[in-house]
């Protein structure tokens, strides 16, 4: 706690000091005679920079989730030539970050508030979600989707990847259940998997793969001899 007297805070310092007792507190039980007295200013000045408790929240909210994000371009950079291991990478960094004491406690107090403050969901999917998704849906535009598929696909694909492998285990956690960290790597990658290959195993995608090579040289043998059969018909052999 600051002593009266001391230099006015910086907003980013008040907003530090604010979120820190909104996340041990919760919005409804934090006041701004706590939050005053941990920043050792006076009221006056807490409300001449914000209209009210719920105004300092929001800043205090928006502040810690421009922080703690991870940023598109660290996204980039874990890319591979490997489609699989870039967003397997891409997953981890993603996962590790949601499920941090940070950002765990962000997700409780974001959702602790949506009932009643719905606008604190939209400001968190447009601050927190919506680069990521960009980002994704950007790769998978440049490395997965054919050159012709709609635009609307790759959205979709962000949106699908984001929730199979991030969603459910921040949802999970967010009610208290924890996860080793074997648990989580084989999760992602299991997903990661799922996403890009569908639920087959393995195994069986790759004698997927040498079904579909050797249909395709069986089709290529057949279309020759057609050709062949054509142009004997057209000689009157």
């Amino acid at each position: 706690m600051r002593r009266p007297g001391r230099p006015t805070l910086s907003d980013e310092q008040l907003l530090d000091i604010a979120l820190d007792l909104f996340l041990e507190h919760g919005f409804e039980r934090t006041s701004i005679d706590a939050i005053t007295a941990a920043a050792g200013m006076a009221k006056r000045t807490v409300y001449a920079r914000y209209a009210d408790k719920e105004a300092l929240f929001k800043a205090a909210l928006a502040r810690a989730i421009d922080e703690w994000m991870v940023p598109p371009e660290r996204l980039r950079a874990a890319e591979v030539e490997d489609l699989e291991k870039s967003l397997l990478a891409i997953a981890q960094m993603l996962l590790t970050n949601i499920l941090s004491p940070a950002g765990l406690r962000l997700l409780r107090l974001s959702n602790a508030v949506s009932v009643s403050m719905p606008e604190i969901a939209a400001a968190n999917t447009r601050m927190g979600t919506e680069p990521t998704l960009a980002y994704l849906a950007d790769l998978f535009r440049r490395r997965l989707l054919p050159g012709d598929a709609p635009a609307p696909e790759a959205d979709e694909a962000a949106l699908a990847f984001l929730h199979l492998v991030v969603g459910g285990p921040a949802s999970t956690a967010a009610w208290g259940v924890a996860f080793d960290d074997e648990s989580i790597d084989r999760h992602t990658r299991y997903c990661v998997r799922l996403f890009l290959h569908g639920a087959l195993p393995a195994r069986d995608q790759g004698l997927i793969e040498r079904e579909n090579r050797r249909l395709k040289a069986q089709a290529e043998d057949v279309a020759e001899a057609l050709d062949s059969l054509n142009k004997k018909l057209r000689d009157g052999v």
